[in-house]
């Protein structure tokens, strides 16, 4: 748990019975729910002895690990883990779906407008909005471990998925992924690394590989890199001039090869170009380490740990032993903070129903974190869930909708952007 002074300012991380004790004894109050923060009344920074904690970073395309831990002579000890899910596929979509009605709008017999400016620059490391949320977010979370916690220094996987670069002999960075999959990159390479250097047909390894057609160009077949695959020497002869269809038979296969064949590397792409964007940004506001992502995974293996986000993130860097790993971790949801527009559209992008211009009723917002007391009815007793807000007050709770009163709710925080949740850690056998 989390613990600050009586004057805001974090101090060691303590164990839940501890911090358990102080709120009976009246020695603490809580300060913040989600995640569990509390403040000791009579006691201030300079009366505590503080170590100090790291915190690992493992970043990925759709979720990033975060792991608070205590380190010393080598030895790591977890404390908190965290799993971020971001939503940049949500965001494109949103981007692509505005777009949308921006050309139908532009379409149609409609009163024009002159542009308002046609000097639109992008700046040196612009990302894309579905890019930049990946690092902004992750920054956010480290910025508020910092406040909680005396974080004193912060390792980073700079992982270097080279999916088009690797004949370049150099990490592409930024805006260089930008400039499609097979910018600098041969199709070969790419076909190997997209199929882990198997053959697609039967998983033939350690095997000389050929490019073969999944659909045959005799019979009408084209080079696109999605009609493409490896195959060992066998397998491609024996597949011939078939149809894909004819040379599998098993459906399951089938359905696997021809999935795999139009899936792009998207989400190494996407790591890729924000790895440096993050690694500067973390190096501005701590001190930071930076490891790969071969080190992280030997250290996971050589303490026999399963492979999970926040595992990974405390086996970032230079580590000798991991004593203890958590056995919870908390996973962070981006929710949003809701929307400017108050006008709901249909399909085409017109007005299809309208929201009230008030958000909060009877001191509640949609999203905010509250507690139910419900003396009678079908969902008498207590329970705790964010709050959705209509013309009466719903209580989303992990068992379902809660419908109430406001009189029956007491408000426990308000509504961050973030939605919250608890998942047992993979397979960790000693928790703390």
């Amino acid at each position: 748990m989390f613990v600050l002074d009586a004057h805001g300012t974090p101090l060691q991380p303590t164990h839940p019975a501890r911090a358990r004790k102080l709120l009976s004894k009246d020695r603490a109050v809580v300060a913040r729910h989600t995640p569990f923060v509390i403040r000791i009344k009579d006691r201030t920074t300079a009366e505590s002895e503080v170590g100090g904690v790291e915190v690992g970073v493992d970043p990925g395309s759709r979720h990033t690990g975060l792991a608070v831990f205590t380190a010393q002579a080598g030895q790591r000890r977890g404390r908190y883990a965290l799993r971020l899910h971001h939503r940049g596929d949500q965001i494109t979509r949103r981007m692509r779906q505005r777009a949308a009605y921006r050309k139908g709008r532009r379409s149609r017999n409609l009163r024009y407008r002159s542009p308002r400016f046609d000097n639109r620059t992008r700046p040196d490391g612009w990302l894309p909005p579905s890019l930049r949320h990946r690092v902004d977010t992750t920054l956010a979370w480290v910025d508020r471990l910092a406040r909680w916690a005396p974080v004193r220094a912060v390792h980073a996987e700079r992982v270097a998925f080279d999916t088009h670069a690797l004949s370049a002999g150099r990490s592409l960075e930024g805006v260089e992924y930008q400039h499609g999959t097979l910018h600098g990159y041969e199709v070969r390479e790419y076909l190997l690394t997209k199929w882990s250097r198997s053959c697609a047909y039967c998983g033939a390894i350690d095997t000389p590989l050929n490019i073969d057609h999944i659909h045959p160009r005799s019979q009408g077949g084209s080079d696109r890199i999605s009609n493409l695959v490896p195959a060992c020497v066998p397998c491609n002869q024996a597949k011939g001039d078939q149809p894909v269809e004819e040379f599998v038979t098993t459906p399951r296969i089938l359905a696997g090869i021809k999935g795999q064949a139009k899936i792009p590397l998207r989400d190494t792409a996407a790591v890729n170009a924000t790895r440096w964007a993050l690694w500067h940004a973390l190096n501005k506001r701590l001190r930071a380490h930076a490891a790969s992502g071969g080190r992280t995974k030997w250290n996971r293996t050589r303490n026999k740990l399963p492979k999970s986000h926040t595992l990974d993130a405390l086996a970032v860097g230079k580590v000798d032993a991991i004593t203890a790993a958590v056995s919870t971790v908390l996973v962070i949801g981006c929710s949003g903070r809701g929307t400017y527009t108050r006008t709901r559209t249909d399909r085409y992008g017109f007005p299809r129903s309208y929201l009230p211009r008030r958000k909060a009723f009877f001191g509640f917002r949609t999203g905010d974190l509250a507690q139910a007391s419900i003396p009678s009815g079908k969902h008498a007793g207590s329970h705790t869930g964010r709050v959705a807000v209509r013309s009466s007050h719903t209580l989303q709770t992990p068992h379902g909708p809660v419908k109430t009163s406001w009189k029956n709710l007491r408000l426990l925080q308000r509504a961050d952007g973030y939605g919250y949740t608890t998942q047992k850690e993979a397979r960790v056998s000693s928790p703390v």
